[in-house]
């Protein structure tokens, strides 16, 4: 499960990324400065890292105390872009149903 819901997040946020290319001036910045404004004004701490198909790292950042969460993707070039943001962050685990299972 882990696996799946890890390859599907990572697919996830290379569509928004794409989706958003064209704004990423706005969203990027210094890895230390982002880094910095989701600990300090947010509390959002790591949960995952995978790379990207671009060679970037998309990172999950998310507070248990707040249930933000925060999908960023920092590029070759070192400049740290956000992705995508929310609310209701929960760390769950559930088994995938066998294959051919009815749902």
């Amino acid at each position: 499960m882990t696996q799946t819901l890890f390859a599907f997040s990572l697919g996830a946020a290379g569509l928004i990324l794409a989706a958003t290319a064209g704004h990423s001036a706005t969203q990027c910045g210094k890895r230390d400065m982002v880094l910095g404004q989701l600990t300090e004004k947010y509390g959002e701490t790591r949960r995952s890292i995978g790379v990207a198909a671009s060679n970037g790292v998309m990172e999950v950042f998310a507070s248990d105390t707040s249930g933000s969460w925060t999908i960023t993707v920092t590029r070759p070039d070192g400049l740290m872009c956000l992705v995508a943001s929310g609310q209701g962050f929960e760390t769950i685990t559930e088994q995938l149903p066998a294959k051919g299972a009815k749902i």
